[in-house]
């Protein structure tokens, strides 16, 4: 269309892949419009939070407390799904440690920054300020990214790195993933909820399936980044202690 601020073939691309989901949009779709979808799905992350906070308290309490907001967030987006990535891969009685777990960890950290930017963006672009679609995706984008570089940033910070060699490590490491993430999960909710208003439970539960499916894109990302070296890869919370130490590690992903 003349005079629109999106490209031609990145209006075609969309439409191209709407068309190939189609099917999948058509099987998730009523699933996601239930009232009671979001209540079970609400319920089940409540419930997963207390167990991750029960654990904290009883058998983890040195893991840094950075780590434990990420990992609050984490399981507040997926539920049962963010405890077990906890269970298996974040507990300090971790028996052994490889390259697929620190994955999961390093996926888990920009997954929490990232999602309290998306969760704002898209929350206040539609209910408060009642943005269009193209203004509601770039706000939600420009939110995740500084989200996500904040968490990364602002602990390098406070352990003496210099603001602009810690704002260089999080574009260089955390801007693939972020990308991915991002128009992964954008793209999963304006394909299943793209015209679902704020009192539907369509527009909720849709916001948290496309979390979820943001992590899975982003994971073999941040496997690859730490594999190739450009990801230092989170630290074995075996060996955290809860110092100013740990909190550099878990920082450093």
């Amino acid at each position: 269309m003349a005079g629109s601020p999106v490209p031609e073939w990145a209006t075609q691309w969309a439409h191209q892949t709407e068309q190939a989901l189609t099917p999948a949009r058509n099987v998730i779709k009523p699933i996601l419009s239930s009232w009671w979808t979001l209540g079970i799905w609400l319920t089940i992350n409540l419930v997963s939070l207390g167990v991750l906070w029960w654990d904290f308290e009883k058998y983890n309490q040195n893991i840094p407390s950075l780590m434990k907001f990420v990992w609050s967030l984490v399981v507040a987006y997926s539920g049962l799904f963010g405890l077990g990535v906890y269970w298996f891969t974040g507990r300090t009685q971790l028996e052994s440690d490889s390259l697929w777990k620190q994955g999961f960890r390093s996926t888990s950290h920009c997954y929490s920054g990232c999602g309290v930017g998306e969760v704002i963006g898209i929350t206040a672009a539609t209910i408060i300020l009642s943005f269009s679609t193209l203004w509601v995706v770039a706000l939600t984008f420009f939110l995740a990214f500084v989200s996500g570089f904040a968490l990364t940033v602002g602990p390098l910070i406070q352990e003496g790195v210099g603001f602009k060699e810690a704002m260089w490590d999080a574009i260089w490491s955390e801007t693939p993933s972020i990308t991915i993430m991002e128009v992964v999960a954008i793209g999963t909710d304006l394909l299943v909820a793209g015209e679902a208003g704020w009192t539907s439970p369509l527009f909720w539960t849709a916001l948290l399936f496309s979390l979820t499916i943001g992590f899975f894109a982003a994971y073999p990302v941040n496997v690859a980044l730490i594999a190739v070296g450009v990801k230092e890869g989170m630290g074995n919370p075996a060996e955290m202690d809860g110092g100013p130490s740990s909190s550099r590690s878990a920082a450093a992903d």
